[in-house]
């Protein structure tokens, strides 16, 4: 299996994302990766958790929340290795690192979605809104649709060069808002914008889309019969560097004491154009040590 296909970033495909502030893939995992990410959200989403680590953040829970809510895990990679071989593949690091401009590119988060049938909206946000706690707060995102997306299905949507109106504060709602365009708007006022311009992303299960950290983006309530799942990987430079004074709610807790550098154990590093890559990364994914193997006394 090949996790992630390999990614032609030709000069055009560069130019697009700097234009836009998103480029759409038509392919980047294969049908097979596909099938096993859907069983391993099935095991996820019902609290099973093959590393034996509870990701960070757990949105939804089997039997605890309204089955036609929006599903959401947050660093599923710390809870499945299956996962965790797609969201730390090299080449996903690669192409944000060249998009973002970088020496070479950490993984930030993962988030993994599911939107049933009826699933609520996600509120429109930049992705780099969340990140004050980073320094640079700058981001690229790889998002990947493990179903087929459709018009109507409640599938994700950019705003055509939103990336350069400039920084927002998070919005106060992200899942479930009763007005998911309420702050874009604001923003697109600022920045003199009358009709931004709506892409919502239709693309066959396994395609994907590139994004800016400052592109304005969101989703829909899903009114089609079939579920939308996806999967997530946010990265930040390979430099990238805890802020002296700001602190992340759930990301700071793996600041050191007195010491601002990312430790890679909870931030590796995917890909670097020397070479550099985590050691650990490889035989995790590929399910040869865990969290729980013992170092040296």
């Amino acid at each position: 299996m090949r996790p992630i296909l390999d990614i032609n970033l030709s000069p055009g495909t560069i130019e697009q994302f700097h234009d836009d502030g998103f480029v759409v893939l038509e392919r980047l995992i294969d049908e097979e990766t596909i099938n096993l990410l859907r069983r391993r959200y099935e095991l996820l989403f019902a609290g099973e958790f093959e590393s034996g680590l509870i990701p960070d953040e757990v949105n939804w829970r089997e039997g605890r929340d309204p089955a036609d809510a929006t599903r959401q895990i947050c660093n599923g990679w710390k809870g499945d290795r299956y996962v965790a071989e797609v969201i730390l593949h090299s080449e996903i690091g690669r192409v944000c690192a060249v998009l973002g401009g970088w020496p070479g590119s950490r993984i930030n988060q993962d988030n993994l979605f599911w939107k049933p049938p009826g699933g609520s909206a996600v509120g429109f946000h930049q992705d780099s809104a969340y990140e004050d706690w980073v320094i640079p707060r700058a981001m690229v995102s790889c998002w990947i649709a493990l179903d087929d997306t459709f018009e109507g299905g409640g599938t994700v949507e950019y705003i055509r060069g939103s990336h350069r109106w400039g920084e927002s504060a998070m919005p106060e709602t992200f899942h479930a808002p009763d007005e998911p365009f309420k702050y874009m708007r604001f923003a697109a006022d600022r920045a003199g914008i009358d009709e931004p311009e709506h892409v919502e992303i239709v693309v066959q299960a396994g395609g994907g889309v590139f994004h800016h950290g400052w592109t304005w983006h969101g989703s829909q309530v899903n009114k089609r019969p079939e579920p939308r799942r996806s999967i997530v990987a946010h990265c930040m430079s390979s430099e990238a560097r805890y802020h002296p004074r700001n602190l992340g709610p759930v990301y700071s807790r793996y600041k050191r004491f007195g010491d601002n550098t990312m430790d890679e154990s909870y931030f590796p590093i995917l890909w670097h154009e020397d070479g550099y890559r985590s050691p650990f990364l490889d035989p995790y994914s590929r399910r040869e040590i865990g969290w729980g193997d013992a170092g040296s006394d």
